[in-house]
């Protein structure tokens, strides 16, 4: 497996694991046996980064919780010191949507929780899930040197960050990387390249696959649970949507073909190859996808190829009908 390095120095896969979706948002909690052979076989294929969060909870059928972190933490250690695990803090879910509290006594309180659920005792990342607009950057990332000093983590990073917080976090403790969502249907955080490069911080990207619509396996007439996926009410999968971005799924084929890959493997290809600090975290429950998603890194494009499909992504408007869920 090709390898990328995140920062100064986090070692990870050029394709990471996307964990959420094995027990969030993709529909009822999959089963933990069946999950944990998924995630022993993802290691032996390659993969070296795994993503968590402490918030990616689901309900079980007996109607307990089902905690994303162990079942990771659980699968993973045979595995401790041979993977990176990232997991975040900062966002609880509740009845008016998400919360966010970065507060230095939550992210401590979120800490001892994630280290426990996790059965390890260190975090190779550490990220603010979502920037708390009540806890200046500088006192976030106060903390984060704090922890860092204690062992308690060894790298920490931001998902959502905009270019002002990150500067004042970085000059506090310098970040490893960001995860923002980007993909070829989500282009906005280009403008951010710049900044990372200047600073020496990679971009995580997570939805690589907008949810998955760019794996070309869905169409209008594709349908998931109300209420425990939320793909069922995501722009990319309305009929109208499908309608609008069918040139661009057309062109997906096309390049697949010619490169004898698969839409889903260009689709991470194309950002792999366009910057050396980009690692895309894919995510799925089939081992058949987790390989394919992983195959992406031997995907060769040449920046001339990368180029020509940035100008046919403005050309066909790709973000037009995808919304910001």
């Amino acid at each position: 497996m090709k390898e990328r390095i995140l920062g100064k120095d986090l070692t990870v896969s050029a394709v990471g694991f996307g964990c959420m979706g094995m027990t969030h948002a993709y529909g009822a909690p999959a089963d933990t046996k069946e999950m944990t052979e998924v995630l022993h076989q993802a290691v032996d294929m390659g993969y070296l980064y795994f993503d968590t969060a402490e918030c990616y909870t689901g309900i079980n059928a007996d109607g307990s919780t089902a905690y994303n972190e162990e079942l990771v933490g659980a699968a993973l250690k045979p595995h401790r010191h041979d993977v990176v695990i990232a997991t975040k803090y900062g966002v609880q879910h509740s009845p008016n949507g998400l919360q966010m509290d970065s507060r230095p006594e939550t992210i401590r309180k979120s800490v001892e929780g994630s280290l426990k659920r996790l059965d390890t005792d260190y975090v190779d990342l550490y990220y603010q899930h979502r920037i708390d607009p009540q806890v200046p950057a500088e006192e976030v990332a106060g903390v984060m040197a704090e922890l860092i000093k204690e062992g308690k983590i060894l790298h920490w990073g931001i998902s959502e960050t905009d270019e002002e917080y990150l500067r004042k976090a970085h000059g506090v403790c310098p970040v490893t990387c960001i995860q923002n969502r980007y993909s070829m249907m989500a282009r906005d955080y280009e403008k951010l390249f710049p900044v990372l490069e200047e600073l020496s911080v990679g971009f995580v990207a997570f939805s690589p696959l907008a949810n998955g619509v760019l794996s070309d396996r869905y169409n209008k007439d594709s349908k998931f649970e109300e209420g425990v996926d939320y793909r069922s009410h995501m722009p990319q999968y309305t009929p109208e949507a499908f309608e609008a971005n069918r040139s661009l799924f057309e062109y997906l084929r096309s390049l697949a073909e010619e490169k004898n890959a698969t839409p889903a493997q260009i689709s991470l290809a194309w950002m792999i190859c366009k910057k050396t600090y980009i690692v895309p975290i894919p995510g799925s429950r089939k081992p058949e996808r987790i390989r394919e998603n992983l195959g992406a890194a031997d995907v060769e494009l040449t920046m001339e190829e990368v180029n020509a499909i940035d100008e046919k992504l403005n050309e066909l408007n790709t973000s037009a009908l995808y919304g910001t869920k």
